[in-house]
């Protein structure tokens, strides 16, 4: 049987063509040079069989890829590392804050805005020249569900409420985009009715070129959960004192002591963290 007849099992359940070309994209964008993605690329074609799981596959390429670099484990993980973000969405929100914030936005977490109908708790209110975006999340902490359309149908109808009443008191402040933002993909009518009603979309695949996925890896803003040295505990700890980046970690490095870390690990760390972000 040829790789190319080989189906693959998908998180949705969806059954697919397996894809040499898609492995060997996600190995390159995780920085592994073409000798490690052809040893990769060699093992996966051997190992491959009938109804193999993309989690199966997945885990190959990112054992391998750990036992040559730990951080090109780390840059294969970022999708696997924001679901893990979870369950409860928040930490989500405060990782699209850092993001937006280091792109120049100041940045408010879970504000409270009065609507001209009612009043609403907003995930993201950030600003940047005098101009305001409310940005909605939209998190899942199981792969395989997509963003459908209800999600951005409900959040253009709390932005537009929210923007009467801002835009009425607020003229030389505007309010002037609703962003939709989800760690998974939105569907083909949540694309359709988003751009229809202006909204901002972006989602782990979307806009090509410019998707949650390019932003992160552009400029090296690595959530802490996408580090191979660090336990889920620890992740955690740093997560709850809002240390959501992997920069914020170099930043306040004294945090790995609070967490009781030695000083041979916390050089491995911070090593690590150096050259995932390209510091």
């Amino acid at each position: 049987m040829a790789n190319k007849d080989v189906e693959i099992v998908k998180s949705s359940g969806k059954r697919v063509k397996f894809s040499f070309d898609k492995l060997r994209g996600s190995l390159k964008r995780a920085g592994a040079d073409e000798k490690t993605i052809n040893h990769i690329l060699d093992i996966v074609r051997d190992e491959l069989y009938q109804g193999i799981s993309t989690k199966e596959i997945y885990n190959r390429a990112y054992a391998l890829l750990k036992g040559k670099e730990t951080f090109l484990a780390s840059r294969y993980s970022l999708k696997k590392a924001i679901y893990n973000l979870g369950p409860t969405g928040f930490p989500f929100e405060k990782f699209i804050g850092a993001i937006l914030k280091y792109s120049g936005y100041k940045v408010e977490i879970g504000k409270i805005l009065n609507g001209l109908c009612v009043s609403h708790e907003v995930d993201v209110l950030a600003e940047k020249h005098s101009e305001f975006i409310l940005v909605e999340c939209k998190f899942h902490s199981e792969e395989g569900r997509n963003c459908n359309v209800k999600v951005p149908l409900y959040i253009n109808s709390r932005y537009i409420d929210v923007k009467q009443k801002w835009n009425g008191i607020n003229s030389n402040k505007p309010l002037t985009e609703g962003w939709v933002v989800t760690n998974t993909r939105f569907t083909v009518d949540a694309v359709k009715y988003g751009n229809c009603a202006g909204l901002h979309l972006l989602s782990w695949d979307y806009p090509k070129g410019n998707a949650l996925k390019d932003r992160i890896d552009r400029v090296g803003l690595y959530p802490v959960t996408v580090s191979t040295l660090l336990s889920s505990e620890e992740k955690q700890f740093l997560l709850d004192r809002n240390i959501v980046l992997c920069r914020q970690l170099i930043e306040e490095s004294f945090m790995l002591d609070h967490l009781g870390v030695s000083e041979n690990r916390k050089q491995k760390i911070i090593h690590e963290i150096n050259k995932l972000c390209n510091l």
